[in-house]
């Protein structure tokens, strides 16, 4: 280490200048994002083929079962509507407002949830946040499963959906606080990325019960489904308290020794004087408040404090609402639907076209997530929502030449069903994996839950308009919805540009001189020069602002 007064890890800053004759400079280098956590990985290189990092990516993996219930749900609902035993039981249709309703009444519990989230997971930490939330979904599946004894009456469908949406809303915001929280900050990015890509494990789950259980008679073919959404949530509730809780939570809550320990062994090979230990306990000790609003649970005043904290969970409400709003809930709740305006009305064609749509995007997002530190989060993100728009004007374009044929044209049906998956790959495998990371990276500790609860709120309200909107828009004026999806994506491309700042190799600690920045898309951007020694230290470092 260069002399430890002059540079620490908790104080490194873009433009430090460090010079030690007795650690003479080797090697330049050109990086983006912190100094210190290039420091740590260019002295200690974290192989994920280890034993402990297996292990650790074992305990991630209950964060990321979290991420499979959104995917179950989706793929469950639209799916079930392509079954006409299960909108026989229930006198519902595909589209219009049965399907609006039902569909909606989980996006309302989510809302619901709101004051709850921040609290329960702040309070009692993330594997508590976990485990309640996902015993709420346990109880939700059962309401809905037993609706087959209460025969031709929603009323019961809907509130079990509404406590599935409450459920959800919980286990959802913990488990990728708790993945962002507990990875190893070298490999932070990519794991969260590929935790949004459980998505589609739930989504593949659900769409292969309800292909599988269409050949089956009677109620049968659709309770199957139903009762098979308790599957993640029964391994959450049976493993999580073998984990370990986020050293991050330990810390702010006063358990020091407890924070280091779960570094120093799950970071650190055992050994609490490693780089990766010593440099996020020197910045727990400098950014995190252990008398914070997250203390307090009526206390929302840190996701507003000042300029930087409202940006913060700008970037975050905005990503989150825009990754709803770009087409992809249409094509998740109401493919059916969609496919009703194609010319494709089997319900068995319909749920092979679901679960392979659901496959499909599957392999784009795992494709996807190993980008995010290669190519960083910005670029990805414009990719997607750029080739979205273009997509949809594809879509348009086929669909409304397949309605003017009479419903005759099958060379634009089969275009429409192309569109479809293009879209598919294009959203999944640019934004998907960045659901679970961007939003709660560009949180502080302080605003992490109760700005993740605030922005299931605003995706929830959001989602509405997905649940409500698009059914009847279909119902009413078909092809046209989707002239409305190419102008929103164009805008919401001008948003992430100019609003969105880069979080690639940086530790979530770092990203506070990001945001204090007066523009932190320029602050996140700017490369730096570093001078290294033959130890691997870091002596000096420029900014190369004419680069940036």
């Amino acid at each position: 280490m260069a002399q430890q007064d002059e540079k620490t890890f908790a104080t490194t800053t873009l433009d430090r200048s460090v010079t030690n004759d007795s650690h003479p400079v080797v090697e330049t280098k050109t990086i983006k994002g912190s100094t210190a956590y290039n420091e740590a990985l260019i002295k200690e290189p974290v192989n994920l083929r280890s034993p402990m990092a297996v292990r650790l990516l074992l305990c991630l993996l209950l964060g990321c079962f979290a991420q499979t219930m959104n995917g179950f749900d989706g793929s469950l609902f639209g799916g079930l509507t392509a079954n006409q035993q299960f909108l026989d039981f229930f006198h519902g249709t595909k589209a219009g407002e049965w399907a609006a309703i039902n569909s909606a009444m989980y996006q309302i519990g989510g809302v619901c949830a709101l004051p709850f989230v921040g609290p329960l997971i702040d309070t009692w930490g993330r594997r508590w946040g976990m485990s309640v939330g996902a015993w709420i979904v346990i109880v939700g599946t059962i309401i809905n499963g037993l609706t087959v004894l209460n025969a031709g009456h929603d009323g019961q469908l809907k509130g079990g959906r509404f406590i599935l949406g409450f459920g959800v809303a919980i286990v959802s915001a913990a488990g990728p606080i708790y993945v962002v929280e507990t990875a190893h900050p070298a490999w932070r990015g990519i794991i969260t990325a590929y935790c949004n890509t459980f998505w589609f494990t739930g989504s593949i789950l659900a769409s292969g019960a309800i292909r599988g259980a269409l050949n089956l008679e009677g109620n049968i073919s659709w309770t199957i489904p139903v009762w098979l959404q308790m599957v993640f949530p029964g391994l959450i509730v049976l493993f999580v308290w073998f984990i370990p809780e986020s050293p991050r939570w330990l810390f702010v809550h006063n358990k020091r020794e407890a924070a280091v320990s779960t570094l120093a062994k799950w970071h650190g090979k055992g050994d609490v004087d490693s780089a990766w230990v010593r440099l996020q306990v020197a910045e727990y000790e400098e950014f995190l408040n252990t008398n914070g609003s997250d203390k307090r649970f009526w206390d929302y005043r840190a996701l507003f404090r000042d300029r930087s904290s409202r940006y913060r969970i700008a970037c975050n409400c905005v990503f989150s609402i825009f990754a709803q709003w770009a087409g992809n809930g249409v094509l998740t709740y109401f493919l059916p639907a969609v496919l009703t305006t194609a010319g494709y009305t089997s319900s068995v064609t319909q749920a092979n076209i679901n679960l392979g749509y659901a496959c499909f995007q599957y392999f784009f997002a795992l494709f996807g997530a190993n980008f995010v530190e290669r190519l960083g989060r910005r670029p990805m993100m414009l990719f997607s929502m750029g080739g979205c728009c273009l997509v949809w004007v594809g879509m348009t374009v086929a669909t409304s030449q397949f309605a003017q044929s009479g419903d005759e044209n099958s060379s634009a049906a089969q275009a429409t069903v192309a569109m479809i998956f293009i879209f598919g790959a294009v959203y999944s495998v640019g934004i998907t994996p960045l659901q679970a990371l961007y939003p709660v990276e560009v949180l502080s500790f302080e605003m992490r839950a109760k700005g993740m609860a605030f922005s299931n709120l605003a995706v929830n309200a959001g989602g509405l308009l997905n649940q409500f909107a698009w059914p009847i828009s279909l119902d009413k004026i078909g092809w046209h919805t989707y002239i409305v999806f190419v102008i929103w994506d164009a805008v919401q491309f001008v948003v992430f540009y100019l609003m969105m700042p880069e979080t690639r190799r940086r530790t979530l600690e770092d990203l506070d001189e990001v945001f204090a920045a007066r523009n932190p898309v320029k602050a996140s951007l700017i490369p730096k020069k570093v001078a290294v020694d033959s130890e691997g230290t870091i002596v000096a470092a420029e900014k190369l602002e004419s680069e940036a």
